[in-house]
């Protein structure tokens, strides 16, 4: 459920190109809505602005947030809190993918369906696929750690490319072929 506050954004340079991270201004502090990573179809700008028509700005912990985004994104070992981002506006199957998905340590990967069965449901890797494809908070919820149970990447917000590069950042070694090479499979 999308707030009714006013919504902001803030658009940030990285190595992959300008991210957005769309924010609300509540009383304890600033809740991320959603983080848009570098698109190469469309620009993130246009983007942010058909979803959200949100207003250009920025504070001190937005500001923080999306430093230790670029951080990351270079490759440095960052790791995020989920209080800063807006986790009530998924559903409650949405939460608890999420929730393992930002389990999976720095380094490891698992797979959609190993995913699935550590949250109980049996055959549901495609569901699990489908709710990290539209992960709201890309890079806080490192939904570049999941992949197919066959090692190939799968796909990611980001592009593939990203999602290598992120990887590799991580210490996962990516073969010839495109496919994840780690005896670090988490679940």
């Amino acid at each position: 459920m999308l707030s009714l506050e006013p919504l902001y954004h803030t658009l940030l340079p990285s190595v992959f190109g300008v991210f957005g991270i769309v924010w609300e201004d509540t009383a304890n502090r600033p809740k991320v809505q959603r983080v848009f990573l570098p698109n190469e179809r469309t620009p993130v700008e246009n983007l942010i602005r058909a979803d959200f028509g949100s207003t250009p700005l920025s504070s001190e912990s937005i500001s923080e947030l999306g430093e230790r985004i670029q951080r990351f994104l270079e490759g440095e070992p960052v790791k995020f809190e989920l209080d800063v981002v807006a986790l009530e506006i998924c559903s409650a199957f949405q939460r608890r993918v999420l929730l393992a998905e930002y389990a999976i340590p720095r380094g490891w990967v698992s797979t959609y369906g190993r995913i699935s069965k550590n949250l109980g449901i049996e055959k549901g890797a495609r569901a699990v696929g489908r709710v990290l494809s539209r992960n709201p908070f890309p890079i806080i919820v490192p939904c570049h750690r999941a992949i197919r149970s066959n090692g190939e990447l799968g796909g990611f917000q980001g592009g593939l490319k990203m999602k290598r590069v992120l990887l590799q950042h991580e210490g996962v070694r990516i073969s010839s072929e495109g496919k994840a090479v780690t005896d670090r499979i988490f679940y």
